[in-house]
């Protein structure tokens, strides 16, 4: 007997508690929602990005080296490897909606260490266990939302969690950057207990939405999967066209399940399931060895390797955040009027040519340096004598921010949350694949 079975009398006492509460069937309400994880994960991102060139930071923390504020950075996404993985654990017996509620959960526990630190260990520790959350939060959320949505909006409510990604990413930095202006620690304590506020909007937000239905009918619960079906895709007609298709699919899938062997994570390297995993996994990891995260954590640094310095330094690196979020919008249409492939083939070149631009202008017109502004971790410079060089590394910076954000930024989280296909692997897989993402962050 799997510890699914087992755990499944306590479930059905979860489930029973959450559905005491109305539930609203509109499925953008829904996205808004699920992709608060999504906010939760770009508030991550930026959360260190304006404060660690400041002098309130860096005074706090006896200005970390590179080596350690590498540690600090990287220290949610240690996390967020641990979440996604325990997801399937907590989302196959309990249901999508616990996952994201232990994403609220972890993420308020980790904000109020961060805000309270008092060294540079509690910081790192409290930026895991929030991290931890994310990992829940980014491995659950685009499968409810793809389990709820019609196929016709697929592409673009899928595309919604990177969006709130993006949305995620600006309001943090804007915040850290109002931030920052406040002296003394208050100025990123503030800032880090702010993030409180979306961990227990989602909280409260899981009491409100709708369990997935293949979920449900994995648990027996087919009539309950048809009214959701019926109410999220048409309005509660169970006679529509779309929703047969939609729970026949259901039947015919979870009976297949059933016939088959309790899924494990090593039943993701057989035969059958190998090149799914293989191509998750690495649409994942390609995403981040783009180097979009690298414009994300440090875009300061790269600033002020260009030149620019004081209150222009923070306002120049702003732009950026509003540039991805700017772009995400006309992918939620590239998505369903393309295809997924062709939006990352395509952004993937844009995204290789501007790499190489930026390689080459720092090669061509920036000098060695001991240190700027007195952080050694800074070697390379562009004088002010060659600002035309400067600019052309900042205009690079922003189309590229823009080229991943049309792109790879919004499609990989819908395509890796369809090619599993059957349900059977389908939060086992996604946990893999958000694994994979998060080791490279």
């Amino acid at each position: 007997m799997g510890y699914e079975a087992k755990l499944q009398g306590l479930a059905l006492k979860f489930r029973g508690m959450l559905d005491k509460f109305p539930n609203t069937h509109n499925i953008f309400v829904i996205s808004i929602v699920t992709c608060t994880a999504g906010l939760m994960f770009g508030f991550d991102i930026s959360s260190m990005s304006a404060f660690i060139s400041t002098s309130q930071y860096r005074d706090y923390f006896n200005a970390p080296d590179s080596t350690l504020q590498g540690i600090i950075t990287a220290s949610m996404a240690l996390g967020s490897i641990f979440g996604s993985l325990a997801s399937s654990f907590v989302s196959e017996p309990f249901g999508r909606r616990s996952s994201l509620m232990v994403c609220g959960i972890f993420w308020c526990i980790g904000a109020i260490i961060q805000t309270s630190t008092q060294n540079v260990g509690q910081l790192i520790g409290g930026r895991v266990v929030s991290g931890f959350g994310v990992g829940f939060g980014t491995a659950a959320a685009p499968v409810l939302v793809s389990e709820l949505c019609p196929r016709t909006i697929r592409g673009r409510v899928g595309g919604l969690f990177q969006s709130a990604v993006t949305v995620g990413i600006m309001v943090m930095f804007f915040i850290s950057y109002g931030c920052s202006q406040i002296d003394g620690t208050t100025s990123f304590r503030v800032a880090w207990g702010l993030q409180l506020i979306p961990g227990i909007g989602l909280i409260f937000g899981c009491f409100c939405i709708p369990e997935s239905p293949r979920w449900l009918a994995k648990q027996g619960y087919w009539e309950d999967a048809e009214e959701i079906v019926a109410k999220v895709q048409a309005k509660g007609n169970r006679e529509d066209e779309n929703v047969l298709i939609e729970v026949s699919e259901i039947k015919e899938q979870i009976l297949l399940d059933r016939d088959a062997k309790t899924f494990t994570y090593a039943d993701l390297f057989t035969k059958k399931y190998l090149p799914r995993t293989i191509t998750a996994i690495f649409a994942q990891t390609w995403q981040q060895l783009t180097g979009m995260n690298v414009m994300m954590y440090y875009i300061v640094y790269i600033f002020q390797m260009a030149g620019y310095g004081g209150g222009a330094l923070l306002s120049s690196s702003s732009i950026q955040y509003v540039l991805f979020v700017v772009a995400t919008i006309p992918s939620l249409y590239f998505l369903d009027k393309f295809g997924r492939r062709p939006v990352l083939l395509v952004g993937a070149a844009v995204m290789m040519g501007l790499h190489f631009a930026v390689g080459a202008i720092l090669a061509v017109y920036a000098n060695p340096v001991d240190n700027i502004d007195g952080d050694d971790t800074l070697k390379l410079e562009i004088p002010d004598s060659r600002k035309a060089a400067a600019k052309g590394v900042i205009a690079c910076c922003y189309l590229f921010v823009c080229a991943f954000g049309t792109s790879w930024g919004t499609c990989i989280w819908v395509y890796c949350s369809e090619v599993w296909g059957d349900s059977a692997c389908r939060q086992r897989g996604a946990a893999v694949s958000t694994c994979a993402l998060l080791t490279f962050p």
